[in-house]
């Protein structure tokens, strides 16, 4: 039960209590005010209302490990430090033995999780991505793997010259277990043509989501911010998302990303700030009613706003990930990766109780060196 009464000074946020309480959908109009509103702890509270009716206590993480195959990347988004070009300083692309060992060597906490996500590599063929996750299917068949974007996904079916679904089959054939949320950013053309013109746009990313959750492929979701969208871009990118849940239920997590903008080419914009964070992730949870979590990514919030995060309405933490290079190279100075106990004492020390959750939020029984889910 939430210990005190609702209280604000916003007539705005007053009204849009009255709606939360009552379980009555947000609107447009409804988000701009959240975003708006200098009573953050107000929206907080409400967040985390439907936060704790959604799953009380309870804030889950994992065992994962993320495994980024190539940097290499035709795309030359404006907001990115990780990819590069073909031949350029820093490049890399890991044989397919290569990656297998990446995989390998973060195994021995008993990971649940192969993430994998990667550049838009203008020579490696599709074939290379079903070999990778054969591979690891093979040498690790209990692990399951979220693997390949939106945008991956419909670069993967240009250059094979197949539709969106026939690729996922193949995927899903291969032993892709369910999809990422990356690649969505920000849906507004406006905002996605200065940011990331050479990726697919918004309504593709959206219908490449909605054909991978027709065929049983669960999927997160994203949204890049603190860039140059505005807030009306922020609530559009979001109740896009609520329209298609409502259709497909397809989505599991929402995950807001704080953009990074060190060595990218937006580089003279300032990073968010701590309300801005907090903010975010307990509009999401406000406007999102039809998605069962909202993730607080410790990679690129800081271990300590991603802790406060669990009273503004988040339920999930992420997970240890070993070694994380997209947000790292863009500046982010958090670790590579961390313990699981140390994540448990984030959690525990935030008032929540841990529970360890397989990629599909299926609990998981741990001993020293294996797992089993339930």
């Amino acid at each position: 039960m939430t210990p005190h009464s609702f209280q604000t000074d916003d007539p705005r946020v007053a009204a849009i209590a009255e709606k939360v309480l009552a379980g009555t959908r947000l609107s447009f109009e409804d988000g701009l005010a959240l975003y708006g509103s200098g009573d953050v702890l107000a929206v907080g509270w409400l967040a985390n209302h439907v936060r704790e009716q959604m799953h009380g206590d309870v804030t889950y993480f994992n065992v994962n490990r993320h495994i980024n195959p190539t940097n290499v990347c035709v795309a030359a988004c404006r907001l990115c430090a990780f990819g590069r070009t073909k031949g350029a300083e820093g490049s890399y692309t890991m044989a397919l033995e290569q990656a297998w060992e990446t995989a390998a060597s973060g195994y021995s906490e008993a990971v649940t999780e192969f993430h994998i996500v990667g550049g838009l590599h203008p020579d490696l063929p599709f074939e290379y991505f079903l070999d990778l996750v054969r591979g690891l299917k093979e040498r690790f068949p209990k692990v399951h793997i979220k693997a390949f974007t939106m945008v991956e996904v419909a670069y993967l079916a240009k250059r094979a010259k197949l539709t969106i679904p026939e690729t996922l089959v193949k995927m899903k054939e291969a032993g892709v277990d369910s999809l990422p949320g990356g690649g969505a950013e920000i849906f507004a053309d406006r905002i996605r043509h200065i940011i990331c013109d050479h990726k697919i746009d918004g309504s593709e990313w959206l219908e490449t989501a909605r054909a991978a959750h027709m065929l049983g492929l669960k999927s997160n979701a994203t949204m890049l911010y603190g860039h140059i969208e505005n807030d009306e871009d922020r609530v559009d990118h979001l109740l896009k998302l609520r329209a298609l849940q409502d259709e497909t239920h397809g989505f599991q997590t929402f995950i807001p990303l704080a953009f990074h903008p060190d060595n990218t080419p937006l580089e003279h914009l300032p990073r968010t700030t701590g309300i801005t964070d907090i903010r975010q992730i307990a509009v999401s949870r406000l406007l999102l009613d039809n998605f069962p979590h909202i993730k607080a990514y410790w990679q690129m919030m800081t271990p300590k706003i991603a802790q406060i995060s669990l009273r503004f309405g988040a339920d999930d933490i992420d997970g240890t990930v070993i070694e994380e290079k997209i947000y790292h190279d863009a500046g982010a100075t958090t670790p590579q990766g961390m313990l699981r106990e140390e994540l448990m004492r984030l959690i525990t020390e935030a008032g929540r109780v841990p529970v360890e959750r397989d990629t599909l939020y299926r609990n998981v029984t741990r001993t020293e060196e294996s797992f089993t889910g339930s």
